[in-house]
């Protein structure tokens, strides 16, 4: 057994420091801070939401996998993605809205068929798109434009 986890924590060692060393090829989206706090903050609760379903199905707790999975549905998609849709690539938004719709489907089957590996199935494959989309994408803040600077003359008034 020790041999095994020796084994174990070396690859993950080789395997962190090749990823370390390699570029990162993703397409960067080049937002403000608002925007990427608005992103980060609905992929947290992605997650949070997807630990939550994951932690009533093991209660087989079909009404709180439906509840959870619907808090995630299109219900939880703001104003703000009208504002995104204009700066975020088509094929972004598109799997995030798809998500959306993953997690409402989730949510009517789990109270409809109350079948756990149904529900595992359709989150399994809803967070390949997670992945997916993690792979594709690195999110960076604009820089932002500076201001112009103001001469000294300009700042005394004259008398």
């Amino acid at each position: 057994m020790k041999t095994i986890l020796a084994i174990a924590l070396t690859f993950i060692a080789i395997t962190t420091t090749v990823a370390a060393n390699e570029i990162d090829k993703r397409q960067i989206l080049n937002i403000n801070e608002m925007q990427r706090d608005h992103v980060l903050t609905e992929m947290r609760a992605l997650l949070t939401g997807t630990q939550n379903i994951l932690d009533a199905l093991l209660r087989e707790d079909m009404a709180a996998v439906a509840r959870y999975a619907g808090s995630l549905g299109m219900g939880m998609v703001h104003k703000a993605e009208d504002h995104l849709k204009a700066i975020l690539p088509k094929e972004f938004m598109q799997l995030g809205m798809s998500v959306h719709k993953d997690f409402d489907q989730i949510a009517i089957d789990a109270e409809s068929l109350k079948d756990p590996k149904h529900t595992l199935r359709q989150l399994s494959d809803s967070m390949k798109k997670c992945n997916t989309c993690h792979a594709g994408y690195q999110i960076r803040v604009k820089e932002p434009t500076a201001q112009p600077e103001m001469h000294p003359s300009h700042t005394h008034h004259q008398h």
